[in-house]
């Protein structure tokens, strides 16, 4: 079969599939379920896969909520679509991932039919917990994405469509610094204020600020800070983000911020140690010619692209991007200028307009694995950006 005939068998699957799955992503925000909680909603998404047809993984990875299904006969290429289901505590679906979660699943429906008899394999993975820990750093470290020619999911924006999405590399870093209690009205020199040294610390990463590359961000809050003021506070803890346009460079900033809690608890005598509280992302490679691919289909669609100019924040999508080449187009889901993490946000994701940015986000990532599978000079252009994204990364 051409690519056009496959393409054309596409659209009647999803108008066929379309229905059915605004109907779950309505549903999904109804009863939305938190990063690592999202149990009855994998079970859905699940039961929907098995269903259709899919061999199905449930759980996945030893991660409870997470799955793979797939389809094909395999012996050919290997493409992947990603699926998000975790909402945001008190505002639910705030970040579109009913919607575009629904999408990525009319997607793989609409395909089966179409690639169950051909030689290659149909991946979808269905990725919890984006908003915290991330679970495809977990699943990509396990080696899910390995092998895989092309990687992709399609994300809900409020008034733009993005195909050239770039994300920070980021570390989520806990200080907590330790001192010694004592009256803080009666005795205050016997004391060693753990609270002090870490006011000291912010200081001295907000003076470090200056001597960061300007895409870099460093912010943080105090996580534990004391009980009550008459007594000198023996624990205080602050949580970080840091985040650089490349992997080695944060590593760089790391470096210095060590060096800022270490002066910091020196200054104050106090003691200060470090973890990760959450895990660390990746910087998104790009890929030109998956993105030139993608721009096609978007104009086809009549989807104007807006061109990316600034990093997006951070993304798990990011370790993807490390183990095969990646693509995490924005898709406008509303016609106006919504932020997403907002309840106007998570009320756009339940309207016609969203619904039918389903429709055409479901033929763009379908078309664009239709063209991967089947253009071998394709995926030898977009392997060798890889490669050479690769090794920029490390320079």
């Amino acid at each position: 079969m051409e690519l056009r005939q496959m393409i054309a068998e596409l659209d009647k699957n999803i108008a066929v599939n379309a229905p059915a799955m605004a109907a779950m992503s309505d549903g999904f925000a109804a009863r939305p379920e938190v990063s690592g909680k999202e149990f009855e909603t994998s079970k859905e998404i699940v039961r929907v896969l098995k269903d259709a047809g899919f061999e199905v993984e449930y759980p996945a990875l030893g991660i409870p909520t997470a799955f793979t299904a797939r389809c094909g006969r395999g012996g050919g290429p290997k493409v992947a679509i990603l699926t998000e289901y975790d909402a945001l505590p008190e505002i639910g679906h705030a970040c579109g991932h009913n919607l575009h979660g629904s999408m990525s699943v009319l997607t793989a429906l609409s395909l089966l039919p179409i690639l169950k008899d051909i030689d290659c394999e149909l991946l979808v993975a269905g990725t919890p917990a984006e908003e915290t820990d991330g679970a495809k750093v977990e699943m990509s470290a396990k080696g899910l994405f390995d092998g895989c020619d092309f990687a992709m999911m399609i994300h809900s924006c409020g008034g733009k469509n993005m195909v050239e999405y770039r994300s920070l590399a980021m570390d989520a870093v806990e200080f907590t610094f330790t001192g010694k209690t004592s009256h803080a009205a009666s005795a205050p020199w016997e004391g060693r204020n753990a609270l002090n040294g870490l006011q000291l610390f912010f200081h001295a990463v907000d003076m470090l600020r200056q001597h960061v590359r300007p895409e870099a961000r460093m912010h943080g809050i105090v996580y534990d800070g004391g009980a009550v003021p008459n007594i000198v506070p023996e624990r205080a803890v602050g949580r970080f983000y840091f985040r650089a346009p490349k992997r080695a460079y944060l590593d760089e900033i790391i470096k210095k911020v060590h060096n800022c809690a270490r002066g910091a608890a020196l200054a104050t005598e106090t003691e200060v140690a470090w973890r990760n509280f959450e895990a660390s992302f990746m910087d998104m490679l790009p890929n030109g010619p998956a993105e030139t691919m993608a721009k096609k289909y978007f104009a086809e669609m009549a989807l104007e692209v807006t061109p990316c100019s600034t990093f997006m924040g951070s993304s798990d999508m990011g370790d993807v991007s490390y183990r095969c080449p990646a693509l995490q187009p924005e898709i406008d889901i509303s016609g106006e200028n919504i932020e997403a993490h907002t309840r106007a946000f998570a009320e756009a994701t339940q309207k016609p307009r969203a619904h039918e940015a389903m429709r055409d986000g479901a033929k763009i990532i379908g078309r664009c694995l239709l063209e991967v599978i089947t253009d071998e000079e394709l995926r030898g252009r977009m392997w060798k950006s890889y490669k050479e994204e690769i090794a920029a990364a490390k320079r």
